[in-house]
């Protein structure tokens, strides 16, 4: 489904991508795991257009889209929820998930804002408050329910737990694995390395701008070098 090849990308004279190599299966959960400055934002901001690559190529459903605009990747159905929510603080849940189908799947507005407020009954408890005055889980709940509104072929999730309690964060992660058993292909971009492999098929793990391993879940979490530097052990 989606194809990275040799990947370079980075903000002036700085690189922060070198040779990336990714791909992510139709179907599956592809997690993409690293510490803060490992270069996962600026990997997600390539894909979705917001960072020109240097090198390299970036295919969607047998589509090159690395130097299309970011409009037309996501109405090509590759929608990115960004890392800190990014939700529009000032219009109603209701406005903030209507401009989730601005560039697709207009025409399904109302059956799949049915469908967002069937998977978070809270949204529509409350459909008409100001996003910027709803909880971090609720307006974490709003960011990926205004993705979805796109019918995403492949969504991207950039740090869905960061800032949730351990609970919220419990229920983010049995989120993933619903909308995954719906058939929904996701690339999960986290730093909650132990709970991202236990809901992942693959998994690769990026230091320093390239993965330094990578392989199913479970090859990943029995790696040495993964054990001692993110899981203690």
């Amino acid at each position: 489904m989606l194809e990275i090849r040799g990947l370079e990308a980075g903000y002036g004279l700085a690189t922060v991508l070198r040779g990336v190599d990714l791909t992510v299966p139709a179907g599956r959960i592809v997690a993409v795991l690293g510490a803060n400055g490992a270069g996962k934002t600026t990997l997600n901001m390539a894909i979705s257009g917001l960072v020109p690559p240097r090198a390299g190529t970036i295919t969607f459903e047998g589509r090159r889209i690395d130097g299309l605009a970011p409009p037309a990747i996501a109405a090509a159905g590759l929608v990115h929820v960004p890392e800190g929510r990014k939700i529009f603080p000032n219009l109603s849940v209701r406005e903030n998930l209507d401009l989730g189908a601005y560039r697709r799947a207009q025409g399904n507005r109302a059956r799949n804002i049915e469908r967002v407020f069937a998977t978070f009954p809270r949204l529509r408890e409350r459909m008409r408050q100001l996003a910027g005055t709803l909880s971090g889980g609720e307006q974490q709940m709003l960011a990926i329910g205004r993705g979805l509104m796109a019918e995403p072929r492949l969504l991207i999730l950039d740090e869905p737990s960061l800032g949730l309690s351990p609970l919220l964060v419990e229920e983010m992660f049995a989120l993933i694995r619903r909308l995954h058993a719906d058939g929904l292909a996701i690339m999960l971009v986290e730093q909650n390395v132990a709970q991202s492999l236990e809901v992942a098929d693959e998994a690769h793990v990026l230091e320093n701008g390239a993965f330094a391993l990578g392989g199913t879940a479970a090859e990943v979490r029995a790696d040495p070098h993964l054990q001692r530097a993110y899981l203690g052990l």
